[in-house]
């Protein structure tokens, strides 16, 4: 889709422009491999770090790239439509950095935002447990003060990058009397002792994207608490408002990779004499593709640009970040199943990428609060 629906600045249509060639000719071809060998997405995400796509999240400060909400959701989507294991991997990437840029220390950002700007850090953001995934504040994971540190112990689960990452960012509880107010969060080197991730998890799609559960048992220097005790739960949640935002972009990205090649089939392929196009019914539902796609567009640029005002006011923009999830996660799932169904019996195949997209979309109505979840959400603030 034209990048003028963004209404980007000069240099970030630059900035799209060229991830969208390096997506097109590094990042796309390696897709279906990716997805066939599930390997993990490691060069595309070094590629990635090479135009500045790793610490696009983040400002100039820490080496960022600096762009605006809506330049990323468009650059996402642009990741998201030519891989969308890279874009999973990546984004995973963004929550840990910015739960540094939001809950850490000035020292803390300057020693690990720089790096994973670069691409010489990778991170995972590990929130998510067995038994608090949509309610996180009922974790179980504890970290107990001790006088050299912390001990730091619990499971955590479907953690994005958790068994590749160069840290990881750990929420416990610290406090358990305090409910949410008692949950902090701790960055968590690679290779520090007590950190045991298992084998990948065997995923319907995004294969290349690997999610791991993670066993914690660690002693952890004071330094090693991200930011204040106790404002865990609060850093955590203003991630997830960026993080959903980011999951919209790549529910854009796949449905427009997924409409586009719909289309284009449904030109070429003659049955009876005539093109599908020529079809009153094939081009109802193309008609319908486009219309989901654009609604989930506008809100999701809206919540971008909610994105960014609440950068300067300090406010919050969890309802619209909901909204847009809610309806790019739904109406991408709707666009990608219609665009296999145009292509009949063939994209029941591995031959067409519609049947990757499918899988890889699926976990989009489910990760980073559910479709459920965000209903709950919306109209808790609907009715508050």
């Amino acid at each position: 889709m034209n990048d003028d629906w963004y209404m980007l600045a000069e240099e970030e249509r630059l900035f799209c422009d060229v991830l969208a060639r390096l997506c097109a000719d590094r990042i796309a071809p390696k897709a279906a491999e990716t997805d066939e060998t599930s390997a993990f997405v490691r060069a595309q995400l070094t590629q990635l770090g090479e135009v500045g796509m790793m610490g696009a999240n983040l400002p100039e400060e820490y080496d960022g790239s600096g762009i605006s909400a809506p330049a990323l959701l468009r650059a996402v989507a642009i990741v998201a439509g030519a891989c969308g294991s890279t874009a999973s991997a990546l984004t995973a990437h963004y929550l840990a950095t910015d739960s540094i840029l939001i809950g850490g220390t000035d020292a803390q950002k300057r020693a690990w935002l720089p790096r994973a700007a670069a691409g010489q850090a990778l991170g995972a953001f590990a929130l998510t447990e067995p038994t608090a995934g949509s309610d996180p504040a009922d974790m179980k994971t504890r970290a107990r003060r001790q006088a050299d540190g912390w001990h730091l112990k619990g499971t955590k689960c479907f953690i994005s990058n958790g068994g590749v990452a160069d840290f990881l960012i750990v929420y416990a509880v610290t406090d358990p009397e305090k409910a949410h107010h008692g949950i902090s969060a701790f960055i968590l080197p690679k290779g520090t002792a007590g950190l045991d991730a298992g084998p990948p998890e065997r995923t319907m799609g995004l294969k290349g994207g690997h999610v791991f559960t993670l066993n914690i048992d660690c002693q952890l220097p004071e330094a090693a608490l991200l930011g204040e005790e106790g404002r865990g739960f609060r850093t955590a949640m203003q991630v997830l408002d960026n993080g959903r935002i980011e999951v919209a972009a790549q529910c854009l990205g796949m449905a427009e990779a997924a409409m586009q090649v719909a289309c284009e089939y449904a030109k070429d392929r003659v049955i009876g004499g005539k093109a599908l196009t020529d079809r009153q019914g094939i081009r109802w539902m193309i008609a319908d593709m486009g219309v989901a796609y654009r609604q989930a567009l506008l809100l999701a640029q809206d919540a971008a640009r909610q994105r960014d005002a609440a950068h300067h006011s300090g406010g919050r923009f969890s309802l619209a970040a909901s909204m847009a999830k809610l309806a790019a996660s739904e109406a991408a799932g709707r666009i990608a199943d219609t665009a296999l169904q145009l292509h009949g019996g063939y994209g029941f195949t591995r031959d067409f990428p519609v049947e990757r997209i499918n899988r890889d979309l699926r976990i989009m109505r489910i990760y980073e609060g559910s479709s459920e979840i965000q209903r709950n959400i919306i109209s808790g603030q609907m009715l508050a």
